[in-house]
């Protein structure tokens, strides 16, 4: 069976007569493409790519830049907080914890800033006094207001036992040896490990003495 084109003419002037207004582009970047002047569409994005947009919005990445800034300065806190005690005390992060209360898997975190939420005040206190530092400088290093953490800072430190502070003042001497550091810090692990002893046997040996 053949087919002439004459058979498409008229199929072909009814789509002509359908599509026969011409499309031309807009004028400009705010003419509206509903065909309303008073509603203009909305301007094209000329924002550069992978750049977040911080005008109007009022949680933009300067919040989530402090946020880190906060968790560098509390993590250099603890990290020097623990190198000292593990210079000056030979405490292992184990030791840090039993005195502190603070558990191992806190401090880690805290060391890495993998928090989300702020650290709870009474851990951060309990670390800071545990290592005999002052609260404050942990509150510096996270932003917080010392009047709202109802820790008083202003409390001067117990006095410490004079010859603590010249066992302490030899373990960060250089002009003593490192065979004289071990020795005083084996002597102070086994006094502090001791077992204590029972009240009787110790008035015994007073009034023996």
């Amino acid at each position: 069976m053949g087919v002439t084109v004459s058979a498409f003419r008229p199929l072909t002037l009814t789509t002509m007569g359908i599509y026969s207004a011409r499309v031309t582009p807009l004028d400009s970047d705010i003419e509206s493409f509903t065909g309303n002047p008073k509603a203009p569409s909305r301007p094209r994005d000329s924002s550069e790519p992978g750049r977040a947009l911080t005008s109007g919005w009022p949680y933009g990445h300067g919040v989530t830049e402090t946020a880190n800034a906060r968790k560098i300065a509390f993590a250099t806190f603890v990290r020097r907080a623990l190198d000292e005690a593990r210079a000056t005390r030979a405490w292992s992060g184990t030791e840090v914890s039993r005195r502190t209360g603070v558990s191992r898997q806190t401090i880690n975190r805290w060391v890495r800033g993998d928090w989300a939420s702020d650290p709870e005040a009474e851990r951060v206190v309990a670390f800071c006094e545990g290592l005999g530092l002052n609260p404050a400088a942990a509150f510096a290093a996270l932003g917080w207001d010392r009047a709202a953490t109802g820790h008083r800072t202003d409390q001067p430190a117990p006095p410490m036992d004079p010859d603590v502070e010249a066992l302490l003042r030899r373990l960060v001497d250089p002009n003593v040896s490192d065979a004289e550091k071990f020795h005083i810090r084996e002597t102070i692990r086994y006094l502090a490990y001791r077992p204590t002893l029972p009240v009787d046997v110790r008035k015994r040996g007073n009034q023996a003495g």
